[in-house]
């Protein structure tokens, strides 16, 4: 019965949790986020044809939107929602949505995640058309309101993708490139803010971060395009301009208050 269960439904490899020692805990849990990496590692070839798929998309003015329920949404919201701050693009770029709406980031919204007509709705709201990319979160694979979603995206020719945990699941079936992070049964039974949780928030680090880099929103190394919010920020920004620049700080601080920029400041200083 087990082998017919969503991968991360599975009963976990360890027992009797409750009488293990903190030191066993962490360790087991630490071994088990160790699996990672190496599922991810073989799905790199499958990535990177999404991410120049998005990138393509995105060239060409469309935007990139998540949708997903619990966990996976609120990293899909949170994934968008760095956007902006690290690379200095419109909040409209990459857009994520949670099923329940933004108040289910802190509380949960009972059965908005079995809704399967819901998603579309909610990402109509957003005017999403062919030229957008979307992309289903869901570690067991089997949400009705992002399977609805990514449905309902391909009869609107829509280019799909999904991240999941699960081998085989519903929502890969309707994605055109679903990505499946096979990472195991949780330490703690079906809990995927777990290692699932991980999984799906290292290949979005990985798709964003790649995909801003290719439409040319870093320089070298750095965030030269990313808002200068706070005095952490700024002072970030000043160290870029003193090592690209080969300027002294003062310089570097008059140059980044001047130009409210990293990347206006080093254009207008090379001119």
């Amino acid at each position: 019965m087990n082998k017919n269960k969503p991968t991360t439904e599975r009963t976990s490899n360890y027992n009797h949790l409750e009488k293990m020692s903190t030191f066993e805990l962490l360790s087991n849990i630490n071994k088990e986020d160790q699996t990672i990496p190496a599922a991810i590692e073989k799905l790199i070839p499958k990535i990177e044809i999404l991410v120049d798929a998005i990138v393509d998309k995105m060239n060409q003015g469309g935007r990139l939107l998540y949708i997903g329920a619990g966990t996976s949404g609120r990293l899909g919201v949170l994934d968008a929602s760095e956007c902006p701050p690290t690379f200095g693009v419109p909040h409209d770029w990459v857009i994520g949505l949670i099923a329940g709406g933004d108040s289910a980031l802190r509380v949960a919204v009972e059965n908005a995640e079995d809704n399967p007509t819901q998603a579309f709705k909610d990402l109509m709201e957003f005017s999403i058309n062919s030229n957008d990319v979307l992309i289903g979160i869901a570690a067991s694979g089997t949400t009705p309101y992002v399977i609805g979603g990514l449905e309902e995206a391909n009869k609107n020719n829509i280019l799909t993708a999904c991240i999941t945990c699960s081998a085989e699941s519903p929502l890969a079936a309707v994605s055109k490139h679903p990505i499946e992070v096979i990472v195991g049964p949780e330490f703690l039974t079906a809990s995927t803010r777990m290692k699932a949780g991980t999984a799906q928030k290292q290949v979005l680090n990985m798709i964003s971060t790649s995909v801003m880099i290719k439409l040319g929103r870093v320089s070298g190394n750095k965030m030269i395009d990313m808002k200068l919010s706070n005095t952490k920020l700024v002072g970030r920004g000043v160290r870029m301009l003193m090592e690209e620049l080969s300027i002294a700080e003062s310089l570097a601080s008059d140059l980044l208050q001047k130009h409210k920029s990293v990347r206006k400041a080093i254009e207008l200083y090379n001119k």
